[in-house]
């Protein structure tokens, strides 16, 4: 078993999908929890209608708030953060357990548009979807709307995915996208949760597993498993009205908490991850 966690303020229709696809493409069983931010629009009452256990706030909450909500209730070893703005692929937590073991990490995320195996590769791949997405969004964020803009960038998704894991089978990279972590106890043990301060909580955590890693040793910085592609539709509702973070005012910056130097220091191609 295997636990979940992703957090919602509303966006039903992405939640759907969100869930249609988890349950569709997880191989192990596992338990969803889900961190309602205030949602208006029925999203809390739908995932209740699934069986999910929902942490029901009632304010919006920050990304590291929230996620430390859910590794209190969570019961198994091996933990996934995921964004609910994304679609999991064939098998996505099996194939990042599988990396994982297989080269040593306690903590792993798979690739996507954020980042691939080369930056020219990226960069092209985010034109890509810029391209379908920036005319498609001026349709709204429907189901209907936003199946066409993943049917549009992948072709057949299936296809798509396992191509890429029978090119890169476990293989990883140093680095991190930020939509799906996956985290072993272990980890959370010798680095602690998500510091509640940072809402660029991912990039935070990388830092905290190269510091970890370079100052004592017994864990390896954040990977990518090159095999394991989860697309996010990243920043698709930014212009939506959102609640303030009831917790905003005790929020600082990574760059505040580590300075410039340090970040660098840390992480020698500092702008990939920005």
């Amino acid at each position: 078993m295997i636990s979940i966690i992703t957090v919602v303020h509303n966006g039903l229709a992405m939640n759907r999908i969100f869930l249609e696809n988890l349950s569709r493409y997880t191989y192990h069983p596992y338990e969803l929890i889900v961190v309602d931010n205030m949602s208006t629009d029925g999203s809390r009452e739908f995932f209740e209608s699934k069986g999910a256990t929902v942490i029901a706030n009632q304010a919006n909450y920050s990304y590291p708030y929230t996620q430390n909500q859910g590794i209190r209730q969570s019961k198994y070893d091996t933990i996934f953060f995921l964004n609910n703005d994304i679609i999991v692929s064939q098998e996505w937590d099996k194939r990042l357990m599988e990396a994982a073991d297989a080269n040593g990490l306690e903590i792993i995320t798979p690739v996507g548009i954020e980042m691939l195996e080369e930056d020219e590769l990226t960069k092209k791949i985010k034109r890509k979807w810029l391209k379908i997405k920036n005319p498609l969004s001026l349709l709204g964020f429907s189901r209907m709307n936003l199946l066409i803009m993943h049917r549009l960038m992948y072709g057949n998704w299936e296809n798509f995915i396992n191509s890429r894991y029978k090119r890169f089978g476990t293989s990883v990279k140093e680095g991190f996208i930020g939509n799906t972590v996956m985290m072993k106890r272990s980890a959370i043990e010798k680095i602690g949760t998500w510091d509640e301060r940072i809402q660029g909580a991912d990039f935070d955590l990388y830092i905290r597993s190269k510091k970890r890693n370079l100052e004592v040793g017994d864990i390896k910085p954040v990977h990518v498993a090159l095999g394991v592609f989860i697309h996010h539709y990243i920043r698709l509702t930014v212009k939506s009205t959102r609640a303030p973070f009831a917790d905003k005012d005790k929020l600082i910056s990574v760059e505040q908490k580590w300075g410039e130097d340090t970040m660098r220091y840390y992480c020698k191609d500092i702008n990939a991850f920005r």
